[in-house]
């Protein structure tokens, strides 16, 4: 059995590349119709999946609903809010507002679960989170431009909906963490989780409301890049945070996830086809640092 914390950054990974699929989709697509399509191919996945493995009939009525509230909270809004974001201020600088999460959880885990922070563990966490945004925050070179580092719209507005994504995010791990301390299989609750907030984007689109509607003609290389995205990010990623939950401390599963920006930019390096500023490579070694500080204090 992996270690929660481990399976946390592998899910950063899979957010870190599913954002490459994402940006380019979003943009074409809208906010709205991005994710009502991503949750579309995650579903259709994820419950094939959950067939496979055999468990769902374990779910009651009550973890149903539980689950349900918790997707409307962090894939209705988190999700939606988090793309709307992306399509104002790019991946990278909607990745430093969305890595926000883990302190936003380390809050609330504190809070409401009890759940604390001391130690080597509080100051690995420290220097992890702080290297996440140095690395977001100054990982690119002044004279680099890109379509993805420009703002479109207001910047408050993307600042706010990038903060909103983060919360939606954090509460939704508070919710999600007594549930899954149960045993519930993780596979089954993310295809609950996703058919939820599928069947709520559907509602929206039928109410007629004019955000949830396709901004641009779909085509197959949107589709396709709009199922990777759903196939990395929420299929493999959402469940392997879910099966963190199982055994991990919610404020530190939240913390190791929050690093898919500093995972990110050597992705983004692909693409600009530059090197990181400076910057980038201090703040990684920042979370490396960091990381290693909170294994050498779980021995």
């Amino acid at each position: 059995m992996l270690a929660p914390e481990l399976l946390a950054a592998m899910a950063s990974g899979c957010w870190a590349i599913g954002a490459l699929f994402s940006a380019n989709a979003a943009a074409q697509m809208g906010a709205f119709a991005f994710t009502r399509w991503r949750l579309f191919f995650a579903m259709c996945l994820l419950w094939i999946a959950a067939i496979y493995v055999g468990r769902w009939p374990e779910l009651t009525f009550e973890s149903i609903a539980w689950l349900s509230v918790s997707s409307w909270i962090g894939i209705l809004v988190g999700d939606t809010a988090l793309f709307v974001c992306m399509n104002r201020l790019g991946p990278r600088r909607s990745g430093v507002l969305f890595a926000t999460h883990s302190l936003f959880s380390a809050l609330l885990a504190w809070l409401f679960l009890g759940e604390t922070l001391w130690g080597w563990t509080l100051m690995g966490s420290s220097v992890l989170v702080s290297g996440v945004m140095v690395a977001t925050l100054w990982g690119r070179r002044e004279e680099e431009t890109h379509v993805w580092e420009n703002t479109r719209g207001t910047l408050w507005m993307g600042v706010a909906m990038g903060l909103l994504a983060a919360l939606g995010m954090a509460v939704a791990t508070l919710m999600m963490k007594p549930l899954m301390s149960t045993g519930i299989d993780a596979v089954s609750a993310s295809a609950v989780r996703v058919t939820a907030s599928f069947g709520a984007h559907l509602l929206l689109l039928w109410l007629g409301l004019g955000l949830s509607k396709l901004k641009n003609p779909l085509n197959w290389k949107i589709l396709l890049n709009t199922a990777l995205s759903a196939t990395v990010s929420m299929v493999i990623g959402m469940t392997l945070i879910l099966q963190a939950l199982k055994t991990g401390q919610a404020n530190l599963v939240a913390i190791f996830s929050s690093i898919a920006p500093v995972l990110l930019l050597p992705l983004l390096w692909i693409v600009y086809r530059r090197k990181p500023a400076s910057g980038a490579w201090w703040g990684g070694a920042m979370t490396v640092i960091g990381s290693a500080m909170i294994v050498s204090a779980k021995i």
